[in-house]
């Protein structure tokens, strides 16, 4: 399924903000989930730091809160925006505001259908599951002053994918052949398109070690770089040192990377607010960049 259009994730003053937050989590926790009102609005909401996320007409279409503890909660995305990227997107930015305030921890009450959501981007359970406004939850937890651990496909994809939307300008991948199972996932080449056709002159590096694995795999984000050349430019490693680099990359221009040491592997770790590492990652990607030869049979309209 497309995604709905494009949309954007930005922190918002709880006052000037409150009839879109309150349309959102109502619709959401009271006419969706039937949370009673009372329990759904409380006095915490003027102390807490917002975030909310718009669609391309401006309209709210999902929202979360960050609690001065460091407690993430009232996490609402509205049905039809679901499994396009919304919620990520939110999470990311109230992790970036907790970061920025000096937090080491945050927390928060997981409904259990979102156990395995916040699990991939790196929250870990705490304690035994509860009830919460007749709703089985979960206590979950992330440390922010180390990076967060990558264990299996489904995490590997939602790391990717949160790497590809809080891009700038600028994407470096670095991969074998494309990775089967993560390149061609529908999320990050839906994110991947979102970021090529947002305008603001976007540009990726796609640095391969097999272009003609990739090409005889028919895969999806050789095309989406053939519909959009001037976004995505392809080169293939040629130095035998640069061969045996076995590890895989994805990094962004905002502090952002997932590194895969064992880059046939779904397993690594991901930052989001590592700036240095980021940029020491990415100038390793440049290096490489500058002694491999151009793939341009993978911009062949007959591919």
């Amino acid at each position: 399924m497309n995604p709905p259009g494009p949309f954007q994730v930005v922190a918002v003053d709880h006052d000037a903000a409150r009839p879109q937050l309150r349309a959102v989590r109502e619709a959401v926790f009271i006419r969706e989930q039937g949370v009673p009102a009372g329990i759904e609005i409380d006095d915490l909401d003027p102390r807490c730091r917002h975030v909310l996320a718009r669609d391309r007409h401006g309209r709210p279409i999902g929202t979360a809160r960050l609690a001065p503890d460091g407690r993430i909660g009232r996490m609402a995305v509205l049905p039809e925006w679901r499994g396009h990227g919304v919620g990520s997107a939110l999470l990311h930015a109230l992790l970036r505001i907790a970061r920025g305030q000096g937090l080491s921890r945050v927390n928060l009450h997981a409904q259990a259908g979102a156990i395995d959501f916040y699990r991939r981007h790196g929250f870990v359970p705490v304690g035994p599951p509860f009830m919460e406004a007749g709703i089985e939850h979960q206590a979950m937890a992330q440390r922010l002053d180390r990076p967060v651990e990558v264990h299996d496909r489904a995490g590997a994809v939602a790391a990717t994918v949160a790497v590809v939307a809080a891009a700038r300008r600028r994407l470096w991948i670095h991969s074998r052949a494309l990775d089967p199972g993560l390149y061609d996932h529908r999320r990050v080449l839906a994110a991947l398109r979102r970021f090529a056709t947002g305008g603001h002159g976007p540009q990726v590096r796609v640095l391969l070690h097999d272009a003609l694995a990739a090409q005889r795999a028919h895969a999806p984000l050789i095309a989406l770089g053939q519909r959009l050349p001037s976004v995505f430019a392809f080169r293939e490693v040629e130095d035998p040192v640069d061969r045996d680099c076995p590890s895989a990359l994805v990094a962004n221009d905002a502090g952002g990377y997932f590194l895969r040491p064992l880059g046939h592997r779904f397993d690594g770790e991901t930052e989001h607010h590592a700036r240095a590492r980021a940029r020491q990652l990415s100038a390793g990607i440049d290096e490489v960049w500058e002694r491999a030869r151009s793939c341009s049979e993978l911009r062949a309209l007959s591919l």
